[in-house]
């Protein structure tokens, strides 16, 4: 496992994290504790979770995800041995995040309460990496760096990136988080952060968490070199095209226990395009005796501007597979063919 600095803080993650969005709905407890037992035994230090989680986002399953990260917290032990990171939403109507029943915001009151609670479900003092999940103000589209702009009208009650500084460097000052980060954000968005904790003395952000992968290299329009002039680290989500680009829902299949086939909500990646290019990515995995999906992860963990690629499992036996990508080199002539399918198929699935 290779071990990348995060930002500019003194923490150096593993260039794989464990991702563990299922835990709660499509993994069991005890499924999570394996996972996440797994994981730490291959090397991997960087486990990311949410409030939000476990997806698809819903009142009654809420906050199960943290809670089982505690539980194996308090079974195993090894807090010490984990970069723990999770997130607080950004803007939502969905009204189940808050006691109130209030619409998720990125105000004071909200932070605090949301900050307070995760450390509560993780049986934790403190919170190594706190992202904001989105943005607080109207984007353009969900991950807010899209092919196509969309006008978008401003929130009246938009909160400015300023205040949401102002409050995480009080939650920093207090110990309840270590380091802070963004998600689903654009180049604007992140250089007006770092500018902002510069003018005002505030924390700096670490990292950036979007999505990346060999149907959405969007981020290397803008963002890469933000990520590598302002040492931002990018810790990439859906690197596998959220299963798309292992090649299990080729010409329309749908496995048992799959997350397109339990929620159907994976149209981010089914997009027009999308198929003709998964399937050249695809091919040519199997071409060249490469598993999909370490071909894919290894890709994206080959970028310059790449400090740590999510990946998540509803199996042990997937996430043994793809942890094995942290070995893998990609050669100059695969990742020759993989830009010249990018030039002709582009980024179909931003």
């Amino acid at each position: 496992m290779d071990y990348r600095r995060l930002g500019r803080t003194d923490l150096n993650v593993s260039s794989l994290c464990l991702g563990t969005m299922t835990y709660g709905e499509q993994n069991t407890e005890a499924e999570g504790h394996a996972q996440m037992d797994l994981a730490l035994d291959r090397g991997v230090n960087l486990f990311d979770a949410a409030e939000l989680y476990p997806i698809p986002p819903n009142r009654d399953t809420q906050g199960r995800t943290e809670r089982i990260i505690g539980t194996w917290f308090k079974a195993r032990g090894q807090r010490d041995k984990v970069i723990m990171a999770t997130k607080v939403v950004g803007r939502t109507d969905m009204d189940w995040f808050r006691e109130n029943g209030a619409h998720a915001r990125l105000t004071r009151e909200q932070i605090e309460f949301a900050v307070d609670r995760s450390l509560k479900n993780l049986k934790t003092d403190y919170i190594d990496l706190y992202q904001l999940h989105w943005p607080d103000r109207n984007v353009s589209g969900f991950g807010t760096n899209p092919t196509r702009w969309t006008d978008v009208e401003p929130a009246a009650d938009e909160n400015s990136i300023e205040s949401t500084l102002d409050v995480l460097g009080d939650l920093v000052k207090a110990g309840k988080i270590r380091h802070i980060g963004v998600s689903n954000e654009s180049a604007w968005g992140t250089m007006t952060y770092v500018k902002a904790a510069e003018r005002h003395g505030l924390p700096r952000i670490a990292s950036i968490q979007n999505a990346y992968s060999l149907v959405n290299r969007t981020f290397e329009t803008a963002l890469a070199e933000v990520s590598l002039r302002e040492d931002v680290s990018m810790l990439a989500y859906s690197a596998l095209a959220q299963g798309y680009l292992t090649g299990k829902y080729r010409d329309g299949a749908l496995p048992h226990g799959s997350r397109k086939t339990l929620f159907d909500r994976l149209q981010r990646y089914e997009k027009a395009g999308a198929e003709e290019a998964i399937n050249e990515y695809v091919d040519l995995a199997r071409d060249n005796d490469l598993d999909p999906s370490q071909m894919a992860l290894a890709f994206a963990q080959s970028r310059s501007f790449m400090t740590s690629v999510i990946l998540g499992a509803t199996k042990m036996e997937q996430l043994e597979n793809d942890l094995d990508a942290a070995t893998l080199t990609l050669s100059d002539e695969v990742l020759a063919k993989i830009d010249d399918i990018h030039q002709r198929r582009g980024n179909p699935c931003p």
